[in-house]
């Protein structure tokens, strides 16, 4: 199996509190946007829209079938909101955009990550394969789905929030994903 590298930079806005990870990108074939979360079919901007505002069409360009990235972009820079994910390097078992079917040859280096984000106090993982890697590459004990755990990398004091994934494959009706979102933003932001 080929390895595959991570074909996106880390988006680290500088008054970044809120560093979001997932674990790897679909396959470019899957993407509509040149950006996290690109496929779509997964839910993650109509959360973001319906959390923040009320809209799951928010983000969406439901004519072209596609994301407003630079809306998207604009958002995450005002409120601070980081996006990278957990591994740089994979190797797909399987022809698919699941997780369950991802290797990680490298991982990413988080302490890289938040030294560009000197205000980042929390993590939310968007995946079980997310957290998974978070937990075992800091020896953090997982928190339930839609609660976090405390935390330390070096001096700096973090929570690590665990969000249900924002795939349509998680059986969990976005509105019900979406509450765990909420919640999580407004404890954070």
């Amino acid at each position: 199996m080929p390895i595959e590298q991570h074909p996106l930079q880390p988006f680290l806005p500088q008054n970044g509190k809120i560093l979001m990870l997932g674990s790897f990108p679909p396959q470019k074939k899957r993407w509509v946007i040149d950006f996290f979360y690109p496929n779509f079919t997964n839910d993650m901007w109509r959360i973001f829209g319906i959390v923040f505002f009320n809209n799951a069409l928010h983000f969406v360009d439901t004519k072209a079938k596609t994301y407003r990235k630079d809306a998207i972009v604009d958002f995450l820079n005002t409120t601070g909101i980081g996006i990278f994910d957990t591994a740089t390097a994979v190797r797909r078992l399987q022809d698919n955009a699941s997780d369950k079917f991802l290797e990680i040859v490298t991982p990413t280096d988080i302490k890289a990550l938040l030294r560009k984000m000197p205000q980042c106090h929390t993590i939310v993982t968007t995946g079980q394969k997310a957290t998974d890697t978070i937990c075992h590459d800091f020896n953090i004990a997982q928190p339930p789905i839609g609660h976090y755990t405390e935390f330390n990398i070096d001096s700096l004091e973090l929570r690590l929030y665990r969000m249900p994934s924002t795939s349509r494959a998680y059986p969990l009706a976005i509105t019900k994903k979406a509450v765990f979102y909420q919640q999580m933003f407004n404890e954070v932001l």
